[in-house]
């Protein structure tokens, strides 16, 4: 699949350029207000009080100037919308599940060509021996009978378990403080949507308001802190209660296709909620604020569109086929989302240095190696949804990044496996235990889905987070990782 991988090399070098050059402009009228009042001060600074009369006129339509530019820019600024905490839940010990383990419940519902190729990929997976897939109560059969009560039973328990996590660690804000609440489940939508489950466990007011975002994959939990941004810009002092899961018992494939046995060996129980506010006051109890929302779709292409599909095989078993095309689409993706997002967060002395690259090969048609930016002067962290080894191979070899930066997103694949959308919330939580958040730091977060969709969210960490104070899925058995993963 390497094979078929994008040369990162070979970026949309002169997009790139325009995209900050268009960003410099369109924040122009913010730059003018410095300069402006720098030079009224220095040219004050020399004027006696007679000339201070005289021209009292003039520094009056200077004020009104200034004035009316600091009004400008104080009501087109975005409210600041702040991360007060997270939580990831962590499901009870008789949901893990040993790949051998899952292998030998395997081994009367599949044929021996089928079975062997599943073993055959959990042993190059990235995943370990205490992932988690729902049972029954008695822990004695697996619940390949996709029955409603069985897929309504593992929402609940992931969905509440995790906010009941994080209401527990944000003691200051009530459940019922939460004005909006929005749930991404790509594969499981059951009528009430889990939205309403929510509101109905909880005994939430009238006035809640609800969003229920389904079929996005993996990368619809950015999608909701997008859509949780968008909803807080207009609705002052309120908070947004973001909830990423995938109730991975709906989407087991009992087929012989090998396309759609994959995810049966990747995907894994897993659920985060996340607590947003717009609360000014609020921004000394929180951990982060939110910085840069960057969402890139190529469902218009075919093939992008086909990568990730769901669809019914020869025998009419429902499955999600995962093509042969699927990391190549996912490179063109994340090529287009980070030439987007390099002038956002790129230092200028990198971005010069990509210009200057530029220009000598296109200009002066000099052949020399085109500049890649280095991402890791934009960042401390990076939180890579943790969709497979071969992904995070890639993500690597094409991004530069060291293995201790990778270590987050192995860590998280090799313990919780694939959680879908919620495993970059695992990513961090990783990063918090270990003690490693600093105040000042960046994280970036970064999602692929289906249809096909590639969205990157930056945080800001407002203070250090304190390792020993932390509670949350790593926290017991923190001291244990990173383990060393077999080549």
């Amino acid at each position: 699949m390497a094979e078929n991988s994008p040369n990162y090399a070979q970026v949309h070098q002169i997009k790139y350029v325009k995209l900050g050059y268009h960003y410099l402009i369109s924040n122009a009228i913010y730059l003018l207000i410095v300069p402006i009042l720098v030079a009224m001060l220095l040219h004050l600074s020399t004027l006696t009080l007679d000339d201070l009369i005289n021209h009292l006129a003039m520094l009056k339509s200077c004020s009104i100037i200034v004035f009316f530019l600091t009004m400008v820019y104080l009501m087109s600024r975005p409210r600041n919308v702040y991360l007060v905490d997270f939580a990831c839940y962590k499901s009870h010990e008789r949901f893990m599940m040993s790949k051998q383990y899952l292998i030998e419940k395997l081994s009367d519902m599949f044929d021996e060509e089928s079975l062997l190729f599943q073993k055959k990929i959990l042993e190059r997976s990235g995943l370990g021996d205490k992932t988690y897939i729902h049972n029954d109560d008695n822990g004695s059969s697996m619940p390949f009978k996709f029955s409603l009560s069985s897929n309504q039973y593992e929402a609940k328990n992931v969905i509440i378990g995790a906010i009941d996590d994080l209401l527990t660690k944000t003691t200051g804000v009530k459940i019922g403080d939460i004005g909006i609440i929005i749930v991404n489940s790509s594969a499981f939508n059951p009528s009430p949507s889990l939205c309403s489950m929510i509101v109905n466990h909880y005994k939430l007011g009238d006035n809640v308001i609800t969003y229920n975002l389904t079929g996005m994959g993996c990368s619809a939990g950015l999608i909701s802190v997008h859509l949780a941004n968008q909803l807080l810009q207009g609705k002052r002092n309120t908070y947004a209660l973001v909830v990423s899961t995938e109730i991975i018992s709906t989407a087991f494939y009992l087929g012989k296709q090998r396309s759609k046995l994959l995810p049966n060996c990747l995907f894994r129980m897993g659920s985060s909620a996340i607590l947003l506010s717009n609360r000014s006051s609020d921004r000394r109890c929180s951990k982060y604020r939110l910085m840069h929302i960057v969402r890139t779709h190529k469902g218009a292409d075919d093939r992008a569109y086909r990568c990730a599909y769901q669809e019914e095989d020869e025998d009419g078993k429902k499955g999600v086929t995962l093509s042969k095309d699927l990391m190549a689409v996912a490179g063109e993706a994340l090529k287009t989302n980070i030439t987007t997002l390099g002038p956002l967060v790129l230092p200028m002395s990198e971005q010069l240095l990509f210009s200057a690259s530029l220009i000598v090969r296109n200009v002066l048609k000099k052949k020399m190696k085109p500049y890649i930016p280095d991402f890791k002067m934009a960042f401390e962290h990076f939180c890579i949804h943790a969709g497979g080894r071969a992904v995070l191979d890639e993500l690597q070899k094409n991004l530069d990044l060291p293995e201790f930066l990778m270590e987050p997103s192995r860590m998280t694949l090799y313990r919780f496996g694939n959680t879908s959308s919620s495993s970059i919330w695992y990513n961090l939580a990783y990063s918090e235990a270990k003690g490693r958040i600093k105040k000042g730091d960046r994280v970036w977060q970064i999602g692929f889905g289906s249809g096909f969709k590639c969205n990157s969210v930056v945080w800001g960490a407002l203070r250090t987070v304190d390792a020993a104070k932390q509670k949350n899925p790593w926290t017991d058995e923190i001291q244990d990782f990173p383990v060393h993963l077999p080549c």
